[in-house]
């Protein structure tokens, strides 16, 4: 019986998904690739980096000899978000976000077209392999300390 009234004192430690959400952590490799078109310049070096072969650039020559990125695809169904197309950018052109929610009905979903990548203001940025970008983002809910006791209380 002094376990049971033990337990109903004590803080919840379940979140109610979808009405409240928990901050991921600052560096979180989201599930969508963020591309910005402005800075990208068809290199390829991404698709070159990428373990899995998900990424997919077709490019054109434009006006002034500069390239014109025409197609850029990712298949998220087989992306192991290990990051490396976001580190291996010399341009800083990629990101990856801060979402999570990526269930799908078919597998054709997941392969993402370059209108559905682009940066836009209401996609949220990952801190990943950007420490400048890092100090911005909301600190990570529901962290331990060494002792084993949560340092916010989210509850109350």
């Amino acid at each position: 019986m002094w376990v049971t009234l033990r337990h109903t004192v004590r803080h919840r430690i379940t979140t109610q998904y979808p009405e409240q959400r928990l901050n991921v952590s600052r560096r979180f490799r989201g599930y969508e690739l963020v591309w910005d078109k402005e800075r990208c310049t068809g290199c390829g070096t991404c698709a070159k980096s990428c373990l899995q072969g998900n990424i997919e650039i077709v490019t054109s020559r434009g006006a002034e000899n500069k390239y014109v990125v025409e197609k850029f695809e990712l298949d998220s169904g087989r992306c192991i978000f290990c990051g490396l197309c976001v580190e291996s950018c010399p341009y800083d052109a990629l990101f990856l976000s801060m979402e999570y929610e990526c269930a799908k009905y078919r597998r054709r979903e997941l392969v993402l077209p370059k209108e559905r990548l682009e940066r836009t203001e209401n996609k949220r940025l990952s801190g990943y392999f950007r420490p400048d970008m890092e100090k911005a983002l909301p600190e990570q809910t529901l962290l331990l300390d060494k002792a084993g006791k949560e340092t916010q209380d989210l509850w109350r």
